[in-house]
């Protein structure tokens, strides 16, 4: 009789055979431009840090006077004992900065995600997802029990023709889209989304994940940036790319954030968020408030390296946003570019399957506010060398 877990070796070795293996690197400094790794100092072109916030001094003083002033943990739920005052404070911030009636935060965007779906639909009611939705959105629609329609991606006339043949006997709908799609940085067509949400009664839900902080004045997301303020009913937001913290939330009419604050299980069954990340959180809010300096140098980072990148004849896909997927296909071939880049002194990881589709593996870049023209230039001259080396170029 084999022993009970040969199944986990043999898998760990499948994954390592085909290129899917992940190595997981260990930081060793605070986020930044450059970063300590396994030993190294490279250049940081993976991390969600947008902004570059997550090293912020007016972020990281919030979180220590907030250690000082409310320790370092929460103590309990939010609906029980854990409701601290910064808690409410983040969720007035947060409404006032989205332009919405108010917001609920939770411990991660994955939270929020599964909170709200569940929480909203159940099962004699219907989800409609776009084909490429963050692993939280299907987790959360798989909670609900409720019917689950799946829609061409970025297709609202798909969508259309899947409400019309499967949503009239159904008693809510609900439609859930991410706003900027992480693997490849398009957008959703959340004008067409709305459109059709009206025709046919729908709740709208988008996942503004990486869209806070890159897309709408000041950052304030996909919702801002479409003008569709009143036209998309529940927002979900993070606190852990561009602000540069951890945490997340739902934003919306009072009526639905009264109604989550009832019925989220993450909100109901999980401790708060602790004192000094609710501060943080708070400041670099208001930070995005104060000023859309860091944003607008976001976008002129990334418009530099995006043409320099197809200048040397690299495929960067179809991306609208800071995400600049570097399309290599082959998983194998992605890790030793990888591989090859860290030994150049740049930390790019590679992405292939499950988080991406079979051949179509690839470098996700994340530009930052933070880099500069020279670490740019750098970034893009390793690039090139690796690429000729690996015979991509």
């Amino acid at each position: 009789m084999g022993n009970k877990f040969d199944f986990i070796s043999e898998r760990l070795q499948q994954l390592k055979d085909t290129g899917l293996y992940n190595q997981i690197r260990t930081i060793e400094s605070s986020q930044g431009a450059w970063l300590d790794v396994d030993g190294a100092h490279v250049l940081n072109l993976c991390s969600n840090n947008y902004l570059g916030l997550a090293n912020h001094p007016k972020i990281r003083k919030a979180a220590k006077q907030a250690l000082d002033q409310f320790g370092a943990g929460p103590g309990a739920v939010r609906s029980i004992a854990g409701t601290m005052s910064s808690h409410l404070e983040l969720e007035a911030t947060l409404a006032r900065f989205k332009h919405v009636e108010d917001t609920l935060s939770l411990q991660s965007g994955l939270c929020a995600n599964l909170g709200a779906i569940a929480a909203l639909v159940g099962e004699e009611d219907a989800i409609f997802s776009d084909e490429l939705n963050h692993a939280s959105i299907i987790d959360g629609s798989r909670l609900t029990r409720a019917k689950r329609f799946v829609y061409p991606h970025l297709d609202a006339r798909g969508l259309r023709d899947v409400l019309e043949k499967e949503g009239k006997a159904v008693k809510k709908k609900l439609i859930v889209t991410d706003g900027v799609f992480s693997m490849d940085g398009d957008l959703a067509p959340l004008p067409e989304i709305a459109e059709v949400a009206e025709e046919y009664n729908a709740m709208v839900m988008v996942d503004d994940a990486h869209g806070e902080g890159v897309l709408g004045d000041h950052g304030r997301g996909i919702v801002d940036h479409f003008h569709l303020h009143g036209r998309v009913d529940i927002e979900i937001g993070t606190m852990s790319k561009a602000f540069g913290v951890v945490g997340g939330y739902v934003a919306g009419s009072k009526s639905l954030i009264e109604y989550l604050r009832q019925m989220a299980r993450p909100f109901l069954f999980s401790s708060a968020v602790t004192p000094p990340d609710v501060a943080a959180c708070i400041a670099a809010v208001k930070v995005l408030e104060a000023s859309d300096e860091l944003v607008k140098q976001l976008w002129e980072n990334t418009r530099y390296f995006k043409e320099r990148m197809k200048s040397l004849g690299f495929d960067v896909g179809h991306s609208e946003t800071p995400i600049t997927p570097v399309m290599l296909g082959d998983e194998k071939l992605a890790r030793a570019f990888s591989g090859r880049a860290f030994e150049e002194k740049v930390f790019a990881q590679a992405i292939g399957f499950p988080t991406v589709a079979k051949g179509k593996a690839r470098i996700r870049v994340i530009i930052s506010a933070a880099h500069t023209p020279e670490d740019l230039d750098f970034a893009l001259d390793v690039f090139k060398r690796t690429g000729k080396e690996l015979k991509v170029l």
